[in-house]
């Protein structure tokens, strides 16, 4: 019987404590009104899991290489987290999930460059985590960098996705050979390798227009903690294997669900062009015509309804317009009127973006409504406020076949009896779609920056 190591134990035992924190702290973080609980505990398991690190008995004593990382890497995050801003925080998330891919593919080039004798099990799970690390790596990068502004449009090109697919094959076999070779592999087949799934995860992202970039971060970041759970077997890590399968595994749930919201499979999301639509050729033309409105009639409209629901998007993000907007919402309610906020699974850049924007200014959780528990209520509400958003509340989705939108669920705004749109300019949305409501019968349109609109609404509700 092997002498038992009593290091050893404690070791494993905190990194199953730590595992087991972050799978609560996920589970916290499925309601807002635990959220904030669930990401402490998954701070405290990073920490626990980081700190035991320092005991094991492969560290080989780099503890200065080792703190000096973690110290720069903590600095950069603490100042750029406290100063990011509630709209960059989409990109943030890009950012920080590439470099988590980043991470687990680097630990795959350490163990594949030692090109120490390895099962053949553990040297294919360290290239297929190499592979995915590096895609979502660059990916990301390329995701952070269209919703940072940095790079605008798309990138197309004839038989791009036939190219793409080719790198990535090529990518493959190369990987394959690095398997079944052992340790009998070159440098230089080795930089190729990685060379190629890093341009693979640049081309199959430039295509992809800033509509759909929401669903391709959620899908990197499931590309991420598979490549960290593979890397985590690799290095028999048990928090690393759980950590990475919890993030891999809910990613791809998230995924999956935003893109059922868009009504879209996860392919048409990678390979078609609907990021930067113009609409089609034949969808069907909108008839009619804006109706402008100006903030006292609309502030008038609001004080005496029954029922009113706002519907915020990006462009109240962008107009940092949050806080006005529940200041309108308090003096609406000491009126008497009954105020939702109505959200989409999509709205922003990010899923939860709109709910982590709203709690920031205070809003109670009782009020916001997902899709599903407020489509019904529209025939019933007397006023929408639209402030940003845009292709979640397009009757097109709907009514015109020919819509690249077309059966995508949407907030039902357009069966309220009056509509008002909250809008800087004529211009389509993000995706560049026309919207149908801006043209109804029913909808008015007040253009404006969403904050100075909203404050335009308080003050002409002070005065009434």
């Amino acid at each position: 019987m092997e002498d038992f190591n009593f290091l050893e134990f404690i070791i494993q035992a905190t990194y199953f404590v730590a595992a087991l924190l972050f799978i609560l702290g996920l589970k916290q973080m499925g309601s807002p009104m635990t959220a904030r609980r669930g990401i402490v505990w998954a701070g405290v398991g990073m920490v626990m899991a980081t700190l035991i690190t320092y005991f094991h008995s492969e560290i080989n004593h780099n503890y200065l290489l080792m703190t000096v990382a973690i110290g720069i890497g903590g600095a950069i995050a603490y100042v750029s987290g406290k100063k990011v801003a509630m709209t960059d925080m989409p990109q943030m998330i890009a950012l920080y999930n590439g470099m988590g891919g980043g991470a687990a593919a680097a630990i795959a080039a350490v163990i594949l460059l030692k090109q120490d004798e390895m099962p053949m099990t553990i040297q294919a799970l360290a290239v297929i985590g190499a592979l995915i690390g590096t895609v979502a790596f660059s990916g990301s990068l390329v995701a952070y960098a269209k919703l940072q502004g940095l790079m605008r449009g798309v990138i197309r090109f004839p038989m791009q996705q036939f190219l793409n697919a080719l790198v990535f094959v090529v990518a493959l076999t190369i990987g394959l050979a690095i398997i079944l070779n052992g340790t009998e592999y070159s440098m230089t087949l080795l930089t190729v390798f990685f060379v190629l799934a890093l341009l693979f995860g640049i081309m199959v992202t430039v295509p992809i227009g800033g509509a759909d970039m929401p669903v391709v971060i959620s899908l990197f970041n499931a590309l991420t903690g598979l490549a960290v759970g593979f890397e985590g077997y690799v290095l028999a890590n048990p928090a690393m294997m759980i950590a990475g399968i919890v993030v891999g595994s809910a990613g791809t749930l998230l995924t999956q669900l935003m893109a059922k919201a868009m009504n879209r499979p996860i392919s048409n999301v990678l390979f078609s062009n609907f990021g930067d639509a113009d609409g089609g050729d034949d969808a069907a033309a909108v008839s009619g015509s804006m109706k402008e409105i100006d903030a006292t009639d609309v502030s008038v409209m609001m004080a005496f309804a029954e029922k009113v629901v706002i519907i915020p998007g990006y462009g109240m993000a962008v107009a940092q317009a949050q806080h006005k907007v529940w200041e309108l919402t308090k003096h609406l309610q000491d009126r008497g009127v009954t105020v939702k906020f109505a959200i989409h699974p999509v709205a922003g850049r990010m899923p939860g973006h709109m709910n982590v924007l709203l709690a920031e200014a205070g809003v109670p959780y009782d009020i916001i409504y997902d899709l599903d528990e407020i489509n019904e209520e529209f025939p019933t509400t007397d006023v929408v406020l639209v402030i940003g958003a845009n292709d979640v509340v397009n009757p097109a989705a709907r009514n015109d076949p020919n819509s690249p939108i077309y059966g995508m669920p949407i907030l039902n705004a357009d069966y309220a009896k009056n509509v008002i749109v909250v809008k800087r300019g004529k211009g389509t949305g993000f995706s560049g779609i026309e919207n149908h409501l801006f043209f109804a019968d029913n909808t008015r349109m007040l253009y404006g920056d969403g904050q100075d609109v909203a404050s335009d609404l308080v003050t002409s509700l002070k005065e009434l």
